[in-house]
């Protein structure tokens, strides 16, 4: 692989978010590497287990810059632990690291994953830029397909989402990515807080559908989380652009 003082690494570069990311900062003029589990056929893409490290050597040959987007529910911080070695190992001068706001405040299994995944980052003795942004209009649609699937939709009480393009993220990242190292950055949410049911009722009108809707509650400290806003960013954060129902507006019936 050719080295480039302003080569970019871009983990994940394949899903919802790397594929805007990876665009813009090529449009950007910058080379951009992108790393994937199953790679690609161009000599722009590798491919690498972040779970072993397999193959990470090679691929940070000659980046200055990492990117890291890839995560699963579950594992996050195994991953990024050999990220960061490796990513020091073969002197990167900036590692991007997008999270999810709550992270530090939802006593979820997968949360706690992303927590320590930004504590590997912090800690890595690297320079280094973590974005915590909220659930993407793309996830938060996959759940109330779901949901609208059953015959009753059930509404958690006082779940409330701030649903964000991920157009909205990768603008945002690839700002980040080009600039300076910021440490913890202001979070991105959308532009507006919905309740479960506003979301499920707006999906459901647009696909010309109805589905009764049924109050149940979350238990336990995860409940008590949600029911305090703990996974919302309520003010200092920024915002993006695009709301939930201009995006439904944009999906295929």
């Amino acid at each position: 692989m050719t080295s480039s003082t302003s080569a970019v690494l871009v983990t994940g570069g394949t899903g919802t978010l790397g594929r805007h990311v990876v665009p813009l900062l090529r449009e950007a003029g910058r080379e951009v590497r992108v790393l994937s589990r199953t790679g690609g056929d161009g000599p722009d893409q590798v491919s690498v287990d972040l779970r072993t490290g397999t193959g990470l050597d090679t691929a940070l040959d000659g980046i200055d810059t990492v990117l890291h987007l890839a995560g699963g529910p579950k594992g996050d911080d195994i991953a990024t632990g050999n990220l960061v070695s490796a990513a020091r190992a073969a002197g990167v001068r900036h590692l991007v690291y997008i999270s999810v706001i709550g992270a530090d405040r939802v006593p979820l299994a997968w949360l706690r994953s992303k927590l320590a995944a930004e504590q590997a980052v912090t800690e890595s003795g690297l320079p280094w830029t973590t974005l915590r942004a909220a659930q993407f209009h793309e996830l938060t649609l996959k759940m109330v397909q779901s949901m609208a699937k059953l015959p009753v939709f059930p509404v958690p009480g006082g779940l409330r989402l701030q649903p964000v393009d991920s157009r909205d993220v990768a603008a945002r990242l690839t700002d980040l990515t080009l600039g300076t190292p910021a440490g913890l950055v202001p979070d991105l949410a959308g532009p507006r807080v919905y309740g479960l049911g506003e979301l499920g009722r707006g999906y459901l009108q647009a696909r010309g559908r109805r589905r009764p809707m049924l109050p149940v509650r979350i238990p336990g400290k995860a409940g008590r989380a949600y029911r305090a806003g703990d996974n919302l960013t309520l003010t200092g954060a920024d915002t993006g652009k695009r709301t939930w129902e201009e995006f439904l507006d944009q999906q295929p019936v």
